[in-house]
């Protein structure tokens, strides 16, 4: 009996058909294939609340939040509520040892950091870590030393840099050559102190290492990034405790003066932003060139504009303003990235090594002043 052949137009329907479910099906693989996870990584050490910002940046640039650590169960218990997706290990060990996770990211006691570092290297991993990511000299060289032999990435996240929008559009127009060549940086970084939800750590030196070491930790690295300097020295620094004397390890003030091979630059660090300022602290940038000015106003603007990520740019032709709120954050991504190619787009090793290098020497001499 001779097979009956269905009408032409019948066929030609399931052609189309299926040719279309094909392409359907294509688009979502890509999409799918586009929308998936880059790599994995684990979360050791939740204490301070930096490992929010951390963490999302991450997951922003295509990382998957695999699972968390932490020793303080209260702290663990907050981070389960931002993040759901993560499972809460049993131990570090559990983290380190999963083959699966290319990534550790740490905002664990200052301290800790750079211990935890090393042993985050010599299990392959790679590591990011909040500011200051190593709280001494002795620390800074074992790091170096490690990560020279692993060849790890060691990345420290100085967000007042990589996470705000109008320091990421200063970047651009410093590059594009807006203000000539930049002469000097002058970076403020005032914080609020809110004594009460401070944890003991907090007001020894030993843990944190300094208020140069710890909060300055930025405007070093800021300095390099905007004037181009591959070395720099320490010209002078020193600390105060000026209003805290019942916690005599406590620094809440420091300022420095550094010179580098492309600029010189001026900091100025405390702990003295009054309640009545809507935000934790003024925090500015000025980036002086030869043919220009641009100033930053992070957190607030005093002039009555909402908000944050505020740039005031002034040249040879106008003097104009620039709401930076919705500019892309790329450091996140761009962490993936190298962490998949072996690359150093969001940090150069050296940059950040030589940042924290300067904040410690200023840590240490600013030490010595004080002693005189």
């Amino acid at each position: 009996m001779s097979e009956q052949k269905p009408p032409r137009r019948d066929f030609l329907k399931t052609t189309a058909a299926s040719a279309a479910g094909l392409t359907v099906n294509s688009l979502l693989s890509h999409n799918a294939r586009a929308n998936a996870p880059r790599i994995r990584f684990g979360v050791i050490g939740l204490n301070h609340g930096h490992i929010n910002g951390q963490t999302r940046a991450v997951i922003r640039g295509g990382g998957e939040l695999v699972s968390f650590y932490a020793k303080e169960p209260d702290l663990a218990a907050a981070f389960a509520k931002q993040f759901p997706q993560a499972k809460q290990a049993r131990s570090e060990a559990e983290i380190l040892e999963d083959k699966s996770i290319q990534l550790v990211v740490s905002a664990s006691i200052p301290n800790e950091r750079a211990p935890l570092g090393v042993r985050v290297m010599e299990h392959g991993k790679d590591f990011m870590v909040d500011k200051p990511g190593i709280t001494s000299l002795a620390q800074l060289a074992e790091v170096r030393r490690v990560q020279a032999r692993t060849k790890r990435i060691y990345s420290i996240m100085y967000s007042e840099r990589l996470e705000n929008g109008a320091t990421i559009k200063a970047g651009e127009l410093v590059k594009a050559g807006a203000i000539g060549k930049v002469i000097q940086t002058i970076g403020l970084g005032p914080h609020r102190i809110n004594p009460k939800s401070r944890p003991a750590w907090f007001w020894e030196r030993k843990y944190f290492g300094g208020i140069i070491c710890d909060i300055a930790s930025h405007q070093f690295d800021q300095f390099l990034f905007f004037t181009g300097s591959t070395s720099a020295e320490i010209v002078a620094a020193q600390i105060r405790n000026v209003n805290h004397p019942q916690y005599p390890q406590f620094e809440d003030f420091g300022d420095v003066m550094l010179r580098g091979n492309g600029g010189t630059g001026y900091i100025r660090v405390d702990w003295f932003t009054p309640d009545g300022l809507n935000t934790w602290g003024d925090g500015r940038l000025t980036i002086l060139g030869t043919e220009g000015f641009i100033e930053i106003r992070k957190n607030c603007d005093l002039g009555g504009r909402a908000g944050g990520n505020h740039l005031f740019l002034v040249t040879q032709k106008e003097t104009r303003y620039i709401e930076c709120g919705k500019e892309p954050l790329p450091y996140g991504e761009q962490l993936v990235n190298d962490i998949i190619n072996r690359t150093e787009t969001a940090m150069p090793q050296a940059h950040c090594f030589l940042a924290t290098e300067l904040a410690l020497k200023a840590q240490q001499r600013a030490l010595e002043t004080s002693k005189r």
